[in-house]
């Protein structure tokens, strides 16, 4: 009897030292699984913004393009984020829209400029867009449904352009499931606090569409794509309650004016 119980004894113990053992290993650097993602999430930027630029157009203007910069640019110094990372795409189109795409290629539609009433709606869905490329959503939300299996061969170019065309409009034309779309919000408003402009602006932008979304989905992308409007707006009051509201302006009123008169005239 004694023999067995030092013998279940022996097993246990030697099982909790090869687990131990087992826990010291980096199996992410063993594999190498860090640096492929990386790769893999380098080749993919590359690759769906090749596409998008071969169907869409871009907006060229440098007034269009360096007062958006500059929007972008003070919420990224403000919060830490490397703006030399992010890459800043304007396209020229109607729709209420904003992605990101692997690789931090950030994507505005004019559409979404002309719908903000003014800069610090717009900084709000930027900076929401910037909280999916900080937090790495993007890449989780590729992995989760298309695999990573599937994305690496897309990048070694066995993926076929129909595979590459519908992992890009997945980006730009679905949500991410309702968690990591809170936490992009809840982000924003952090990083709006911390760039000093008032989070409410973010909530007022999503207010505005509670009426319009469910019949003018397919003008409003962005929008139609997430959790409900006022659901966003309400939660994001919430969090932003006992935050500092100070404001301080990036854009001059005129250069904002300009802005939307220029995206106006390339419409017409």
């Amino acid at each position: 009897m004694n023999k067995l119980l030092l013998q279940i004894f022996a097993i246990i113990l030697l099982f909790f030292c090869i687990w131990f053992a087992l826990s010291k290993i980096d199996w992410v650097s063993v594999f190498k699984i860090e640096q492929t993602t990386s790769n893999t999430e380098k080749k993919l930027g590359d690759l769906f913004w090749e596409l998008i630029q071969k169907s869409q157009k871009e907006a060229y203007s440098k007034q269009v393009t360096s007062t958006i910069d500059s929007l972008v640019s003070k919420i990224c110094e403000s919060n830490d984020i490397d703006k030399s990372t992010v890459k800043v795409h304007i396209i020229e189109n109607s729709e209420v829209n904003a992605f990101a795409l692997p690789n931090k290629h950030l994507i505005l539609y004019t559409g979404l400029i002309l719908a903000s009433a003014n800069e610090a709606e717009l900084c709000g869905v930027i900076s929401h867009e910037l909280a999916h490329m900080e937090k790495n959503h993007v890449m989780k939300k590729l992995i989760k449904e298309v695999g990573l299996s599937v994305l690496i061969s897309m990048t070694a170019g066995k993926g076929g352009t129909d595979i590459i065309r519908g992992a890009a409009k997945h980006l730009s034309s679905s949500a991410y499931d309702r968690n990591l779309e809170k936490e992009a919000d809840i982000a924003a408003v952090d990083y709006m606090v911390k760039a000093n402009i008032d989070p409410e602006a973010f909530a007022n932008f999503l207010y505005q569409f509670v009426d319009s979304e469910s019949r003018e989905g397919h003008l409003m992308t962005w929008v139609s794509t997430h959790p409900g409007s006022r659901e966003r707006a309400e939660y994001i009051i919430e969090y932003s309650k006992g935050k500092s509201k100070k404001s301080e302006s990036i854009l001059t009123q005129a250069s904002w004016e300009k802005l939307k008169a220029i995206l106006i005239d390339s419409e017409i």
